[in-house]
């Protein structure tokens, strides 16, 4: 029984010291020392040992599990000392080295124009209302006087999700909405993003912004249009700016127009930024139509109102002298952080 003891002593010694690797370890535990282990099967044979000889054989296989259990121990901390002097050495940081600097957000030429037309009309007493992107064909042209198979929808060739649902081709239908409601008088910005069925290039794009501005009130006249837009084109773009007023036909306006501003590179001169015209489009507007009121519940006779519609895009391109709409959206920091 000694010889045997013995034996399994130095076998297990000889197989801890040739092991390379911490998993190896609770191998050779569970081969010796385990429930089925060698150590253990020698003490299931107490039994065929004389009892005399019983306490001297315990005591032995004691002495060869607590050697073997001690050069365990000693192996697995040697072997996480090293684990732990690769890892310090793979993981240093130099401390010399300089300091990562945090890039901040940087706002988009759009959201800055937004908020500077959003802090005008706010500032004349008007409400800022957002509605939703998708919307029913009635608010996004029949509530606005553009029924079926008119021919402005050729120009507002949308997205349609079935026959009676598309995506919103103007934010006009959020003054629908409001009107609607019944809760007079209104002077509000409906601001958000439409989509149109258009090809990209540098002036177009299927999907892009508007900024669109309704008053109903008691004796708004024409005037009433005139003097709003001439105040926010010179908050816009400078106390010299002058506008100018044509005619146009839009279906949910009556008299309708369309405003130009005199160029701000020039002061209306005549340059390259204004093809030499001296002035630039900036929106379309007009009286909203009688007929447009009394489908949202509103007396034509009692009450009139104005309309207009401005893309933000637009105004963005101007403010900031950018060519092409497509530079906006292709998330180029270059570009982008120049505002």
């Amino acid at each position: 029984m000694k010889e045997k003891l013995s034996q399994i002593l130095d076998n297990a010694l000889s197989q801890i010291e040739k092991s390379g690797e911490l998993e190896k370890l609770n191998d050779i535990r569970v081969a010796f020392l385990g429930k089925k282990g060698e150590l253990t099967s020698v003490l299931k044979s107490m039994k065929d040992v004389a009892p005399e000889d019983r306490p001297k054989v315990g005591q032995m296989v004691n002495e060869a599990r607590a050697k073997i259990e001690s050069r365990l121990e000693e192996k697995k901390a040697a072997f996480e000392k090293a684990l732990r002097a690769e890892k310090m050495k793979a993981e240093v940081i130099d401390v010399t080295l300089p300091g990562r600097r945090l890039r901040a957000g940087h706002r988009h030429p759009n959201t800055i124009a937004l908020e500077e037309v959003e802090k005008i009309f706010i500032g004349m007493g008007y409400e800022v209302v957002e509605g939703p992107e998708v919307e029913y064909d009635y608010y996004n042209f029949e509530a606005l006087n553009i029924p079926e198979n008119h021919p402005a929808k050729d120009e507002q060739d949308t997205f349609y999700i079935n026959d009676k649902i598309l995506l919103r081709t103007q934010t006009s239908s959020v003054q629908v909405h409001v009107m609607e409601k019944g809760k007079l008088p209104i002077r509000m910005i409906s601001p958000g993003r439409v989509f149109r069925s258009d090809d990209v290039d540098a002036t177009h794009s299927p999907s892009f912004h508007q900024i669109e501005g309704m008053v109903i009130d008691k004796n708004i006249t024409f005037a009433d249009l005139k003097g709003t837009l001439e105040q926010f084109a010179k908050q816009l773009f400078g106390e010299d700016t002058r506008v100018k007023f044509r005619p146009h036909h839009f279906p949910f306006t009556e008299p309708s127009a369309e405003m130009d501003v005199t160029c701000f590179k020039c002061g209306g001169k005549g340059c390259r930024f204004c093809k030499g015209e001296g002035w630039i489009e900036i929106l379309g507007c007009g009286m909203v139509h009688p007929h447009v009121l009394e489908m949202s519940g509103i007396d034509p006779e009692e009450y009139t109102g104005f309309a207009f519609g401005v893309g933000l895009e637009r105004i963005a391109l101007l403010k900031y002298e950018i060519d092409d709409m497509r530079l906006l959206y292709e998330n180029d920091t270059r570009f982008l952080e120049q505002f």
